[in-house]
């Protein structure tokens, strides 16, 4: 091993390079965004799923109302708490959470999706 030094110095290097970014970010996590709810949403008290259900897999919930009303042609939602609702992103979760920006961007642009809701749907207009 007549190059022990440079190998090891290159291990070094490489290591280092490797955790880099690791090291930068240590400590700087942004937090986690809290979605302010409009006025009518907080009276509501409810949705059409649990709170923690709905800000981990409200997509899934949607796809699945999608794929139903589409393809079944069932356009009714019973919730676990009996109420019914209309399967329908416009009408239905619109209705309570109707600021974008304040509610659905939040979460969307810490998590770094661009959802593709707004290329079949009408983008609700901000309230100013």
């Amino acid at each position: 091993m007549y190059d022990g030094g440079k190998i090891i110095i290159g291990l070094i290097v490489g290591v280092g390079l490797l955790l880099s970014p690791f090291i930068y970010d240590a400590g700087k996590a942004a937090k986690a965004p809290d979605p302010e709810l409009t006025a009518k949403a907080k009276e509501a008290k409810e949705c059409v799923a649990e709170t923690s259900y709905m800000k981990s897999s409200h997509m899934h919930l949607l796809d699945e109302w999608r794929h139903t009303v589409v393809r079944d042609g069932e356009r009714y939602y019973k919730a676990k708490n009996g109420k019914v609702y209309y399967k329908s992103l416009q009408t239905t979760c619109l209705d309570c959470h109707s600021n974008k920006s304040k509610f659905c961007d939040q979460c969307h642009d810490y998590v770094g999706i661009d959802p593709y809701c707004w290329t079949c749907h009408i983008e609700p207009k901000e309230n100013k």
